[in-house]
């Protein structure tokens, strides 16, 4: 520490020291007081800044013993890297997306990224870029908080930072903090620091760009735009006729160093960096970076999963996405092409569907079973081959898609005719929809009615006035030239009835009996005593009759848009047949029976299926419960919006959740279910501080308009309705709160309690535990999280997740 200080005070006075030569210690101003005479202090200042000179210039950067014993493990070109820059004496400054971009592309040289970490990831606006990404929400643009780089700075130093990962001495080892469990038995955790959590960010960013668009179109996870509502959106859109499906199901098994050799073997297909190699490397080793295949915590928000894990999976499947894309390209061109106008009337070709979400994979075929099963051996032997996975053979089973439905991604998929997903009226709905349009009708005519009652009186009006301004003063003047409004008002009058006139067709028949019928001036001997003139002026006048009034003519359009009506029905009801017989689409329907199982299982009700209260809650404030309810109600809801079952859903939050946060209340307050309902309101209002109305849970209006919403990758439910965090009271002096750059200190301090810990549950018991329900690691169980009450408040609500937050620095408090 007193190195990196005495360096820092000599580059403050514009002098770069190596890291290894101390610091000359001379008192400049104090030797040239000393001196009186005027050509010695000349002098000596002269031939002083000569040698600082020298100094400055002649110097390079050396490495220590002990960083040479820590680089006897790199290759040998690394020990004799070219000469670094260090970062400038002025403050970083964040990086925007495209600037981030030029920087890494502008390494790119024949074919391949060159010096990656030392160049991007160790410069400081890269790291004060991923520091950036790591707040979370409430402080990014909260009036009272810091400037960034000083937020960053009370934590640790950006340039320290850069100059430590610039000359290759980082430790990451020392930057990991080891999470023991409560019993012996139990699995440690090895969670990194806030800041080895920025060297990580920054790396994702880096390789994002680099592999982002390289990417197959079927990759989803760890994406931007490419997350599970953008799969499901892409099954339900783009995959036809669907016969048979399988999912590839691992066996629960981390990344082992095989693993990892294969990942650095595909990285350096395309970067050439050993440094950054070497680096995941250090980061698998340490354990700071854990893959864990076949288990329930990737893309879940879990403090055990780094977010640089889903863009390595990403890379090592990039292979196997390329094989199925080459195998789907072959089925194309191997199948025939018929033109529509060919006797061919119905042609179904084979085609291969393939979706992958991190390490879950599903493959659709519209063949036949044989070709699904040859189709299922290629897969499983590259990945058991190429890519070294145990796949476990027994649950990879090939399944029928019209008769059966196959789980993916938390949801259950299921191959169906188009009526099913989008059915036609029923004889009831039809019946209702006329009586609907009946009142309609009906309140229009009211409403024309009134209207023109209206303007009746309002003209009453203008002549009664315009008519007393003649008789007092004999004549009418007005300030305003309002005859143009007065015309335009009249004119829209005049449309207005000469359009209802034209839509009823009792005054067309009405008018045509009294313009035509019983007129002495059809007659022949009549006609023939009178003026040509007359009458055919007579006729015209009848010919216009008949062709704006004629109820026959009215009758026969009417009829003709009947007919076309009929035969538009006709053509949709065929087409809606023919799409039955030859059309397969996909299903998506929310697991309802795995989501009452962990309804019941949580204890939102009893086993009757009736709401009851969780009485762990009881110790929390009202707000508090509240926010947990809606918490876990609000990520059902954005987790299952674009599912066809999703009212069902809705039911589980209005009605379960809702009345059970209304009971829990009612029991915290020793009170009846119609008190807390009336103290509440069903839409459960509380007041802060100031006395202000919030409501956190969302309403029935709200959770009734609610459906299939923008593109999104939304964290499933598992991370809020397995933990709970109850305030502790306790009159210690307060701690800093542990999100990210968080740089308040009146933090309050909350204790984690894991479902599965309460309930004695073994998350891997698929009969006790909902299956692919994952759990937060054992590790974090009964520690003290010191938090703001902002955070506290979104950690609640679902807005942020345990990695949001520093875990390395949680307590561990009897």
């Amino acid at each position: 520490m007193k190195h990196r200080q005495s360096y820092k005070h000599h580059k403050l006075h514009g002098f770069a020291f190596s890291l290894t030569q101390p610091p000359l210690r001379l008192s400049l101003p104090s030797l040239l007081l000393s001196i009186s005479f005027s050509h010695v202090r000349r002098n000596f200042v002269k031939l002083m800044f000569i040698h600082f000179r020298k100094i400055a210039t002649s110097l390079k950067p050396k490495f220590s013993n002990s960083l040479n014993k820590l680089y006897s493990h790199l290759p040998l070109k690394l020990k004799h890297s070219p000469e670094l820059n260090l970062p400038s004496q002025h403050s970083p400054e964040t990086l925007t997306s495209s600037q981030l971009k030029a920087l890494v592309l502008s390494r790119f040289s024949h074919g391949k990224f060159v010096d990656l970490f030392q160049n991007v990831v160790a410069s400081p606006s890269v790291l004060l870029t991923a520091s950036q990404n790591l707040i979370t929400p409430p402080f990014s643009n909260a009036p009272d908080s810091l400037p960034l780089f000083d937020l960053v700075s009370k934590c640790f130093s950006v340039e320290v930072m850069a100059r430590e990962l610039s000359e290759n001495r980082f430790d990451v080892g020392a930057c990991c903090v080891p999470m023991a469990p409560l019993e012996e038995k139990g699995e440690s955790l090895l969670l990194p620091n806030l800041k080895l959590k920025v060297l990580i960010e920054a790396i994702r960013m880096v390789m994002e760009i680099v592999y982002d668009e390289r990417f197959v179109t079927f990759s989803y996870g760890g994406r931007v735009g490419m997350g599970r509502h953008t799969a499901i959106r892409y099954l339900k859109n783009s995959v036809q006729n669907p016969s048979w499906w399988f999912t590839v199901a691992f066996r629960r098994k981390k990344f082992e160093s095989v693993h990892v050799n294969t990942l650095c073997l595909l990285m350096q297909e395309k970067i050439k960096d050993d440094i950054l190699i070497y680096m995941l490397r250090k980061l698998f080793e340490v354990e700071a970076i854990q893959i864990e295949l076949g288990g329930c915590y990737l893309g879940r928000g879990f403090p055990q999963e780094s977010g640089l894990c889903s863009i390595l999976l990403n890379i090592y499947f990039n292979g196997f996405d390329k094989e199925i894309q080459r195998i789907r390209l072959q089925k194309i061109e191997e199948n025939p092409k018929f033109n529509l106008d060919e006797i061919v009337s119905f042609h179904n070709p084979v085609k291969i569907y393939a979706v992958r979400y991190l390490d879950e994979i599903l493959v659709i075929t519209s063949g036949s079973k044989m070709l699904t099963m040859e189709l299922k051996s290629q897969v499983l032997k590259y990945l058991e081959g190429n890519l070294e996975l145990e796949v476990d053979r027994m649950n990879t089973a090939i399944h029928s898609a019209v008769s059966e439905k196959i789980g993916f991604l938390g949801m259950e998929l299921r191959a169906v005719p188009p009526s099913v997903l989008h059915p036609p009226m029923s004889e009831k709905a039809i019946r209702a929809r006329k009586k609907y349009l009946r009142q309609k009708e009906v309140r229009a005519i009211e409403l024309r009615n009134a209207r023109e009652r209206n303007r009746k009186k309002l003209g009453l009006k203008i002549l009664s006035h315009v008519f007393k301004k003649f008789k007092r003063t004999g004549g009418f003047k007005s300030e305003f030239q309002i005859e143009k409004e007065v015309r335009s008002i009249f004119r829209n009058w005049a449309d207005e009835v000469v359009q209802d006139f034209f839509e009823s067709s009792e005054d067309h028949a009405e008018w045509h009996r009294v313009l035509s019928a019983g007129d002495f001036l059809s007659l022949k001997h009549i006609r023939n005593q009178l003026p040509e003139d007359l009458v055919n002026a007579y006729d015209r006048f009848q010919d216009q009759v008949n062709k704006h009034l004629n109820p026959v003519k009215f009758k026969k359009e009417k009829a003709r848009e009947d007919e076309e009506k009929r035969l538009e029905e006709e053509e949709l009801y065929a087409k809606r047949t023919v799409d039955d017989l030859t059309r397969l689409c996909i299903k998506v329907d929310a697991p309802i029976e795995l989501v009452r199982k962990a309804v019941r299982m949580v204890g939102f009700t009893n086993n009757m299926g009736r709401p009851r209260p969780i009485s762990s809650l009881i110790v929390l404030e009202d707000a508090d419960i509240i926010k947990w309810y809606s918490g876990v109600g609000r990520r059902w809801l954005d987790f299952f919006c674009c599912c066809h079952n999703y009212k069902m859903v809705k039911t589980v939050v209005t009605y379960h959740l809702r009345f059970s946060c209304i009971l829990t209340l009612a029991e915290k307050h020793e009170s009846t279910k119609r008190e807390a309902m009336k103290h509440y309101s069903k839409d459960l209002k509380v007041f802060d501080l100031n006395g202000n109305e919030e409501m956190h849970f969302p309403t029935e209006k709200e959770v009734k308009m609610l459906g299939e919403r923008n593109l999104a990758d939304p964290y499933p439910v598992d991370g809020a309705l397995s933990l709970l965090l109850i305030r502790l009271a306790t009159d210690e002096a307060s701690y800093p709160c542990i999100a990210n750059f968080c740089n308040r200190t009146n933090s309050i301090l909350y204790r984690v309690r894991l479902l599965q810990r309460t309930l004695n549950v073994n998350p891997s018991d698929g009969v006790e535990w909902v299956r692919g329900m994952g759990v937060i690691h054992e590790s974090l169980n009964q520690r003290c999280l010191p938090l703001c009450a902002d955070h506290i408040s979104d950690l609640y609500m679902g807005k942020i997740n345990l990695q949001d937050l520093d875990c390395t620095l949680s307590l561990d408090m009897d």
